[in-house]
């Protein structure tokens, strides 16, 4: 058997699904067949939408080694390229993933995280089949924080590609009680998703992602122990931790990774490509991943992705997505 590409991008429109407070992408044609005998289009819109690629200058000033942090430009023309491979995390929804799940997960799919170093590290949580205009998608989606950035710079990893809205849960972002234009949004009971997840999770657990909760509860030598090291640089320990654990340490993110991301059998090295725009003084791009892969290695029971155009669908079912309402559901419920 050979081998063969397989496209692990989300197909970009001016309907994809795109970060709460980012403007719908405009397309407009500034020449068309009939009037110009050619089709050129213009496009408006966030670099940070769909499949797209992050510079250490999107979240800090600095890396740790002092240096002003990078921009797109700057960073080496392979640093999202290289050999890769996918680990399948099978967790609850909303679930903050730690250096434990990781762990869990190389022991499970038979890799051993020190074969990692100088690799692409491809997450599959399922949350790419919920790519949508939704709550499942991005209030409650499954993310990384603070112990995964770690694990991820123990390990050596040289890029970490997440199937997610970004590679931090979302209360660790703007979307939660962090950053300069933290919206708390609501959620699908009416209250904010902050008081959604103490209910569902309890105060201590929800800590992780307020400093001053986290300080309230555990003291303020406890959160340097665990956020000092971000502190030191400037920058506020849990808005975004694992960007910054991982940019700061030159580990570049890919997020919203999708396409037929499920076809690959979890635990098998092949080659990641991934170039970004070579944008002069970009915070990151949009890119196209791809996987080169040994056939042998394809899960030939996964369907062919397929994508609806022209509105939502996204994540149709019948196309190998899933549904935002029974995860909703299943979250809801885990107590009951």
């Amino acid at each position: 058997m050979g081998k063969v590409y397989v496209d692990l991008t989300h197909p970009f429109s001016a309907e994809i699904p795109r970060w709460p407070y980012f403007d719908k992408p405009e397309i407009t044609n500034a020449h068309t067949m009939a009037k110009g005998g050619v089709l050129t289009s213009k496009i408006t819109c966030t670099m940070h939408t769909g499949t797209h690629c992050d510079a250490p200058r999107h979240v800090m000033e600095y890396e740790f080694d002092g240096r002003r942090a990078r921009y797109t430009h700057e960073m080496p023309i392979d640093a999202y390229t290289g050999e890769a491979v996918v680990l399948k995390l099978d967790v609850e929804p909303w679930t903050l993933i730690t250096d434990k799940h990781l762990d869990e997960a190389c022991k499970k799919w038979g890799v051993d995280p020190a074969s990692l170093k100088g690799k692409v590290l491809c997450l599959n949580t399922g949350m790419h089949r919920l790519f949508d205009d939704s709550k499942a998608y991005y209030h409650y989606a499954i993310g990384t924080g603070i112990d995964a950035g770690k694990w991820f710079v123990k390990h050596g990893v040289k890029c970490v590609a997440m199937d997610g809205q970004a590679l931090d849960h979302p209360l660790h972002t703007a979307m939660g009680n962090n950053g300069m234009t933290r919206m708390n949004l609501l959620g699908a009971t009416g209250k904010p998703i902050t008081e959604e997840y103490k209910e569902l999770f309890g105060e201590e657990a929800y800590a992780e992602f307020d400093k001053f909760e986290y300080i309230r509860i555990h003291g303020q030598a406890a959160y340097d122990e665990k956020f000092g090291e971000l502190e030191n640089l400037g920058v506020w320990g849990t808005w975004e931790p694992c960007h910054k654990e991982m940019l700061g340490h030159g580990i570049v993110g890919v997020e919203n990774l999708g396409g037929d991301l499920d076809k690959i059998k979890p635990g098998t090295v092949f080659q990641f490509f991934c170039f970004p725009l070579r944008w002069y003084m970009g915070d990151g791009a949009m890119s196209r991943c791809v996987a080169f892969i040994d056939e042998e290695n394809i899960d030939p029971s996964v369907p062919d992705r397929t994508y609806k155009y022209g509105g939502t669908g996204y994540a149709d079912e019948d196309g190998h997505g899933a549904s935002g309402l029974e995860y909703m559901q299943k979250l809801f419920n885990r107590n009951k």
